[in-house]
């Protein structure tokens, strides 16, 4: 059955799901629009700053859709990226692939707190089985491996795959359930070192430096480890209430208003947490000095995958004034690839993997020079541990030796070693021509 037209719910409590608007394929398959139904234009919210209280189809801009298939706003979010897509093509088989299949077959689990159904009367979803438990990893493990490597699977391992395997990313991972809450599980997918456990060793050292950080565990399998890390999009407690909640590159090309593809970056996002963040006790100015800390880290543990889907926003209290607080960090690890670039924008010099690009456009984040330069020498002194964290937190020599090759190489060491916050004591006075940022 073609799925040219669907539903879309509002989940915050699973037992009373709300209709929202009715979901529509258009520009020629490469785009999905949205048209808000008339109880939630009285009794909603606007589900991203681009998709206002408005009685009419709301579509993608045209440019982004015609470069690559896009849902409108925040539904965007609501479909799977690669590993979901791939689970979907291989264990569903739809006749067809576009982005309403696409939605439709993720499921119920969704990441935030929207749901795909078939009617606008009743929230009917795909239907799913009951999610794996943690007696079941092995097992899954095992199946999203074929998966990986285009395997047959049987009707057994495809109803447990399916059960929580439409997830976003691109490696393979599944949704279990711990201690009656909901965890992602990302599996070792033949990597040249432990990225399970080196991601939680990374993700704890974040925590360590004054990063709020998502939970992780890690799970020991035949042969190899996991990493199961906790839904930030999901209260904690027995019922189960889901957050709403956007991508840093949804809320960035929802503040755009050009309709072209915006700049994705890190001064880009922390001016949307400081003009729609939360207000109370300056959590917004909290918020924008973490995403800070945050840039700066990933600079120094060389994660340059820290792109527009690898950043996220909890709307709170979304029927009320509805503001965005930064979402827990996730997927912080080495990509021990030593580019010197990241993925997100850091500066006047665009991607450049560096201390001097993080501070010269500190303002954006409301930091002076001064308390800039004093979160960097925080995270330094962080992050000068990493080493012995690592081996703590149980990562092998063979490994740490391999991460050290990019984390203590003359391009990031230096930059630890040779910032010198002296020279922003005096506050915002002009800067002097040598470089603070240059080995000492």
């Amino acid at each position: 059955m073609r799925l040219d037209d669907l539903y879309l719910w509002y989940l915050a409590d699973p037992a009373a799901p709300r209709y929202i608007g009715k979901l529509k394929l258009v520009s020629a398959g490469k785009g999905v629009s949205l048209h808000y139904g008339k109880d939630w234009l009285t009794n909603g919210f606007a589900l991203s700053e681009d998709l206002p209280l408005i009685d009419n189809e709301a579509f993608p801009p045209g440019r982004l859709a015609a470069t690559a298939p896009r849902a409108v706003g925040a539904v965007d979010d609501a479909r799977p990226d690669r590993w979901g897509e791939k689970v979907i093509r291989f264990v569903v088989k739809p006749k067809r692939l576009s982005l309403m299949e696409y939605l439709y077959y993720a499921g119920d689990d969704r990441f935030g707190a929207l749901g795909v159904s078939r009617s606008s009367s009743t929230y009917i979803p795909e239907a799913a089985c009951p999610l794996p438990r943690l007696a079941d990893v092995q097992q899954l493990s095992e199946v999203a491996a074929k998966i990986e490597a285009s395997e047959p699977i049987s009707a057994l391992e495809a109803k447990i795959i399916r059960a929580g395997g439409s997830l976003g990313g691109a490696k393979p991972k599944a949704l279990i359930e711990i201690d009656d809450e909901q965890w992602v599980i990302k599996f070792f997918n033949g990597e040249p070192v432990d990225t399970p456990l080196i991601e939680h060793a990374t993700m704890t050292l974040a925590r360590r430096a004054g990063i709020t950080t998502a939970d992780t565990q890690v799970i020991s399998l035949a042969g190899a480890n996991a990493i199961a890390v906790r839904r930030f999009d999901r209260e904690r407690g027995e019922r189960g209430q889901r957050i709403h909640s956007i991508s840093a590159g949804t809320a960035i090309r929802a503040a755009t208003t050009s309709g072209e593809e915006p700049e994705m970056g890190y001064p880009q996002l922390a001016r949307i947490l400081r003009r729609v963040g939360i207000t109370q006790d300056d959590i917004n100015q909290r918020d924008a000095r973490e995403l800070f800390r945050r840039m700066v880290f990933n600079i120094l543990v060389d994660n340059t995958d820290d792109h527009e889907k690898n950043h996220s926003l909890l709307v709170v209290n979304p029927l009320g004034n509805g503001r965005l607080k930064l979402s827990p960090a996730y997927d912080v690890i080495p990509t021990n690839s030593g580019q010197g670039f990241q993925e997100f924008i850091c500066g006047a010099h665009g991607r450049d993997s560096t201390l001097e690009n993080a501070m010269s456009q500190c303002d954006a984040f409301g930091l002076s020079p001064k308390e800039a330069a004093a979160e960097i020498v925080a995270v330094i002194g962080i992050v000068n541990t990493w080493q012995e964290h690592f081996e703590h937190a149980g990562v092998s020599k063979c490994d740490i030796l391999s991460l050290a090759e990019r984390i203590d190489n003359d391009e990031l060491l230096s930059q630890r070693v040779g910032f010198d916050q002296s020279r922003f004591q005096s506050g915002p006075t002009k800067r002097k021509r040598t470089s603070p940022f240059r080995p000492a």
